[in-house]
């Protein structure tokens, strides 16, 4: 199994006139998916492109790359980094896609995916999904206003009809979409129920750009599974990435150190994080990583609580070393209560 998905995943996959060498991506993710932590997992490889964290295309115009708390890369990512960008507004959304080209990254992603509340009642995100022609106006603007690589993430819809997302896979690519990453759960869904695979099958069959899956994706078999059941392109992984971030490289045959992987991973992240963010960004962002983190332990809340807890980044890092000096039990797959 191990050596048909290295394969598979190692294969390079064409987008838009452009190569990506592997087929495994990291999920845009806000508050989880910033420059330290993409800076953490491209330390230890796996992955063809990164997403970065949902940025406000109003606010974009008003950021500064090398300041922003969201929208910033370090040099070395950028030419396998992916931008995601939301909004409402056709014109606002070219502008902001625009300056994502100017700024020399290798694409831009609209998310019509996002299904929290705050995001929705903006009429963004997976609200979008409930407007077709508005969705697509969108996708033309963008594509209109750039020629860097444009994705789309979007969900099933706020129905469970697998008609829906094929339709709007079409419209999507008609619309001038070169990549579409689907995540196949209705919006109102925040992970309740298992993601319908088989949907992912039937986008992918009705349109002749690459579809990335996305939902629920573990571990080997669960990737070779996606791959082989529905026929997508890729992978796009969020937080099992999170949660594992050495995973991407498992996956793609490349080697990972393994004694002590946990220990050294929580303290370089939080290294990572004290170099490019101000102690509150810092703090707040570890204690989003530590959900997903203490998933890999037995006693998982004893982890997320010592974490939680913190006042500080001082206080943090005492706490990492005092739990890991206990050589903390791991288990085989993660806890799921922790990924809800």
């Amino acid at each position: 199994m191990m050596t048909e998905l290295v394969s598979r995943l190692n294969r390079p996959l064409a987008i838009a006139g452009t190569t990506i060498d592997r087929r495994l991506v990291l999920a845009p993710m806000t508050f989880l998916g910033h420059i330290a932590f993409r800076e953490l997992l491209a330390g230890f490889g796996g992955y063809g492109l990164l997403f970065g964290e949902m940025c406000s295309a109003r606010r974009i115009p008003r950021e500064t790359p090398g300041r922003s708390a969201y929208f910033r890369w370090r040099e070395a990512e950028r030419h396998h980094l992916v931008m995601q960008i939301f909004g409402a507004d056709p014109a606002i959304m070219a502008t902001a896609a625009r300056i994502v080209e100017d700024n020399g990254v290798y694409g831009v992603d609209l998310n019509f995916g996002c299904s929290v509340a705050a995001i929705c009642k903006q009429q963004c995100g997976a609200a979008l999904l409930k407007s077709p022609d508005q969705a697509a106006r969108i996708v033309d603007a963008v594509r209109r206003a750039v020629s860097i690589p444009l994705f789309v993430k979007f969900r099933t819809g706020w129905k469970n009809d697998p008609a829906i997302p094929v339709e709007l896979a079409r419209r999507f690519e008609r619309a001038g979409a070169d990549a579409l990453t689907f995540h196949p759960r209705v919006a109102p869904d925040r992970r309740s129920r298992p993601p319908r695979w088989d949907y992912i099958r039937q986008v992918k069959k009705a349109v002749s750009i690459p579809v990335l899956g996305n939902g629920n994706v573990f571990d080997e078999t669960d990737c070779l599974s996606m791959l082989t059941s529905t026929g997508c392109d890729g992978v796009a992984i969020g937080r099992m990435a999170i949660a594992r971030p050495w995973i991407m490289a498992q996956m793609a045959g490349v080697r990972v150190p393994d004694p002590g992987i946990y220990r050294r991973t929580a303290i370089a992240l939080l290294d990572l994080m004290e170099r490019h963010f101000d102690a509150r960004r810092a703090l707040r962002r570890y204690k989003k990583f530590a959900l997903y983190y203490s998933a890999n332990f037995k006693f998982a809340h004893s982890f997320f609580k010592r974490i939680g807890n913190a006042a500080d980044l001082k206080a943090l890092r005492g706490e990492l070393d005092s739990f890991f000096s206990g050589n903390p039990e791991t288990v085989v797959r993660p806890n799921m209560n922790f990924f809800q």
